[in-house]
C-alpha cells in the first residue's frame, strides 16, 4: 500500500520538475530568437546606440556651463542621469515588440508548437536585458571619452550598471502588460511615453531639484527616477550605497510583484 501511495506522488513531482525545466529551456530559446532578430535587423539597436551618444553630447554642452559652470564639472551629474533616462526609456521596446508579434500572428504560430506557453513572453523580457546592457556600457564609455572619471571605482560603476539594468527590467513588466492589453503597437508606445516623460524629465536627472519651483520640487523628490539617479550618482561618484539604493531595489521588487502576475495572467488569456 505504501508503494501504491508513494508512486503517484513521485510521478507528479517528476512531471512538475520536467515542466519547469522545459519552461526555462523554451524561454532561453525564445530569448535567443530575440537576439537573432537584432542581429538580422541591427537598426533595432539605434535607440540604445545613438541615443546615449546624442543625449550625452547635447545635454552636456547645452546645460553644462549653466548648471555646473563648465562641462567637466557637469559630467558627474549628467552621466548617471542620461544612463537612467536612456535605459528606462529603452524598456518600452519590450511592450511594443510584444504587441507587434501578437498582431503579426507570430504568437498564434507558437501555440501550435510543443513549447511552454509562457516561453515567448519570458524570452522577450530576457532578450531585452541585452539592450539595457548595451545602452549602459555606451553611456559610461561616452562619458569616459568626454572626461568623466568615476571616483567610486570600477566595481561601484558595475554595481550601478546592474542596478539600472535590474530596475529597467522591472519596468519592462509594466510595458509588457500594456503590450498584451493594448490594441496596437503605436498605442503601447504612446501610453508608455505619457508615463515616462514626466518621470524622467521631472526628476533630478538633468538639473538639481532645488533649482525648480517649490510646487514642483515635492514631485521631483518623491519621483522614483530621482531616487534611482541619486543611487547611481552615489555609487559612481563617491562609492557609497545609501537609502536611495534601497528605495530603488524595493521599488523594482514591488513592480515585479504587482505587474508580473497580472501580465502573465493577461498573456495566458490571449496566448
Amino acid at each position: 500500500m505504501k508503494g501504491n501511495t508513494i508512486q503517484p506522488v513521485s510521478e507528479r513531482q517528476l512531471r512538475n520538475r520536467t515542466s519547469f525545466s522545459q519552461s526555462v529551456s523554451n524561454s532561453l530559446i525564445m530569448a535567443y530568437r530575440g537576439l537573432l532578430k537584432i542581429r538580422r535587423t541591427p537598426e533595432q539597436l539605434f535607440d540604445v546606440t545613438l541615443q546615449p551618444i546624442l543625449f550625452t553630447l547635447m545635454f552636456t554642452y547645452i546645460f553644462g556651463g549653466a548648471i555646473s559652470g563648465n562641462v567637466h564639472n557637469y559630467l558627474p551629474v549628467i552621466i548617471p542621469g542620461i544612463l537612467v533616462q536612456t535605459v528606462i526609456t529603452t524598456s518600452v521596446v519590450t511592450g511594443v515588440q510584444l504587441r507587434e508579434d501578437m498582431d503579426k500572428g507570430v504568437f498564434d504560430r507558437f501555440k501550435s508548437l510543443p513549447i511552454a506557453r509562457i516561453a515567448p513572453l519570458a524570452g522577450a523580457l530576457l532578450a531585452d536585458t541585452i539592450r539595457y546592457t548595451i545602452a549602459t556600457v555606451l553611456t559610461f564609455t561616452m562619458g569616459y571619452i568626454m572626461g568623466y572619471r568615476p571616483e567610486g571605482g570600477l566595481d561601484q560603476v558595475a554595481i550601478a550598471g546592474l542596478l539600472v539594468i535590474g530596475c529597467s527590467w522591472a519596468m519592462s513588466w509594466i510595458f509588457a502588460f500594456f503590450g498584451v492589453i493594448a490594441r496596437t503597437a503605436s498605442s503601447v508606445q504612446g501610453i508608455s511615453m505619457i508615463i515616462l516623460f514626466p518621470l524622467t524629465f521631472l526628476s533630478n536627472a538633468f538639473v538639481p531639484a532645488n533649482t525648480m519651483p517649490n510646487w514642483l520640487q515635492w514631485f521631483v523628490k518623491i519621483n522614483p527616477i530621482s531616487h534611482l539617479v541619486t543611487a547611481v550618482r552615489d555609487l559612481t561618484n563617491t562609492g557609497t550605497i545609501g537609502w536611495d539604493f534601497a528605495i530603488s531595489i524595493i521599488g523594482a521588487v514591488l513592480i515585479v510583484a504587482v505587474f508580473a502576475p497580472i501580465t502573465v495572467r493577461a498573456y495566458m488569456r490571449r496566448a
